[in-house]
């Protein structure tokens, strides 16, 4: 029997050690919105011990300060680009703008001419009838149908190119 309660007095106390150990280990103070597990630092800057479960703070990247004022801020600024991404000089640029421009006004240009085309040959949803369209009136409205539908799509296609013509910067010439 004194073996017995020997025994569970030596297993309570080693199981109680190492508990007491961990607790005072894993004491994490908050200072504002900063946590330190260092008691004397907590001591100094007067700070408040967190109580309950397990803490876990994971540290991000701080921003690079920029020496120039950031061009975001500016209004009208352009966009800026990626972190990875190279840097292109402003004569660079300025000539992939114009060559961008350049390429999206003629596409404009072949858009708009396909729809002045488009608009002749629907001619206001009456399109003059072909071949076997005098016999068989619905392949007559099918074409018709989708005659209405390019035009639509080729309007959006129009939209969509001022759109992006409209977004680059303006040409200083």
């Amino acid at each position: 029997m004194k073996t017995l309660s020997v025994f569970l007095l030596t297993a309570v106390a080693a199981a109680g050690m190492p508990l007491q150990a961990q607790a005072q280990q894993e004491r994490v103070w908050r200072c504002g919105n900063e946590y330190t597990n260092n008691a004397t630092v907590a001591q100094q800057r007067g700070c408040k011990v967190m109580e309950g479960g397990n803490l876990t703070i994971v540290q991000g990247t701080r921003p690079v300060a920029s020496a120039a004022p950031s061009a975001a801020a500016a209004p009208g600024a352009a966009a800026r680009s990626p972190a990875g991404s190279p840097r292109v000089e402003g004569v660079d640029q300025r000539a992939r703008d114009g060559e961008a421009r350049s390429v999206l006004e003629a596409e404009l240009r072949k858009a708009q001419e396909r729809q002045t085309q488009l608009l002749r040959e629907y001619n206001n949803g009456e399109p003059e009838k072909q071949g076997s369209e005098s016999k068989n009136y619905q392949k007559y409205l099918d074409r018709v149908s989708d005659m209405k539908a390019e035009l639509a799509r080729n309007e959006a296609d129009i939209a969509g190119l001022q759109r992006e013509i409209g977004r680059l910067p303006s040409v200083n010439r």
